[in-house]
This record gives structure tokens, C-alpha cells and sequence, in this order.
């Protein structure tokens, strides 16, 4: 099965993927493989600033990246055994529309305050900043409402790890199933 987890931004996907990986699923990142392509920090940080204050610019960034951030996606796939789950991280899944390219899309939610309040806090940006990057990507009810499982992300650590036990319970009931 190829699965995906997106969400919004700042709703959890990286602590998500740290307890995935805890039990035992293997994890790719579309957005470690943008670092790979773009390793320098500051340059990557110019960058942000720049396409996200820019459509056009961002449209023609994410033009060179996604093809090659895709081909790397469908290379670990063609990889993958049978006996690990592998689930593709793709916050801008449905923005790039290769949800049909996965038979199941897990989706990250958290509230709009939230995930604010997590930008702020933890990647430092103003609230104009933070507003300009949630405009970029599709609200996540969007998400949540075109995904196979949705994971609300607006409590506690040990509630998201909760969660992330049932999800691969989930999983493995479909695999079962299959």
C-alpha cells in the first residue's frame, strides 16, 4: 500500500512521524528531501521569505523542486519491502494533486490558532509572516476532508502518540484486509 500523511503547516507531522518511526514505520519527508536539494539553512530561510512573499516566485520554485522531490518519493516506494509500512510525508499533497498517486492519505489537523501559535513560537516568524504561510498551502479542514484518516493534533504529545498508535493499528487492519 502507498500511504501519505500531509496536514498544515505547524499541525504536528514531524512529532507524528517521530512516534511513527518509534513504532517501527519507516518515514520519508518531502520536506527533507527539499533540504537535501537546498542544504544551506540561510539560503533556504532567503529563499522562504522570498516565495512566500511572492506567488509567482514560489509557483516557479516549486516547479524545479516537485518533479524532483517526486521522483525520489516514487523511487523509495519501488524500494520498499512488503514487511515495513512506509508512509510518504507531503504537507502540500493535495496543492501539487498527487493524492491519486497513494491508496491511503492520513491527514494532520490542528486549529487555525494553533498552528499560528506554533509557527510563532517555534520557527520564530511574526504573526504576518505565519499568516502568509497558512495563505500558501489549502486550509487543513480541506485536507481533512479529502483524506482516509484524520488526526486532530490540539492536545498534548502524549495524546498525538496515542493517536499514532491507533493510526498503525489502523493500517494494519487494512493490510489485512487487503
Amino acid at each position: 500500500m502507498k500511504i501519505c500523511l500531509t496536514g498544515g503547516i505547524a499541525c504536528g507531522k514531524s512529532l507524528l512521524s517521530r512516534y511513527l518511526n518509534e513504532l517501527g514505520v519507516e518515514t520519508l519527508d518531502a520536506d527533507d528531501i527539499v533540504h537535501e536539494l537546498l542544504p544551506d539553512p540561510a539560503e533556504r530561510k532567503r529563499i522562504a521569505a522570498e516565495v512566500f512573499a511572492d506567488p509567482v516566485k514560489r509557483r516557479e520554485l516549486e516547479a524545479r523542486l516537485h518533479p524532483l522531490v517526486k521522483a525520489k518519493i516514487n523511487e523509495a516506494f519501488t524500494r520498499a519491502d512488503n514487511r515495513t509500512i512506509l508512509i510518504a510525508i507531503i504537507p502540500l499533497l493535495f496543492e501539487v494533486h498527487w493524492e491519486g498517486e497513494f491508496d491511503i492519505i492520513c491527514c494532520v489537523e490542528s486549529t487555525r490558532e494553533n498552528q499560528l501559535l506554533r509557527l510563532m513560537t517555534t520557527r520564530a516568524l511574526s504573526r504576518e509572516e505565519a499568516e502568509a504561510r497558512l495563505a500558501a498551502q489549502l486550509p487543513v479542514a480541506e485536507k481533512a476532508a479529502k483524506s482516509h484518516y484524520v488526526i486532530h493534533n490540539d492536545g498534548s504529545a502524549e495524546e498525538l502518540k496515542a493517536q499514532a498508535f491507533r493510526f498503525v493499528d489502523w493500517l494494519q487492519q487494512k493490510e489485512k484486509q487487503a
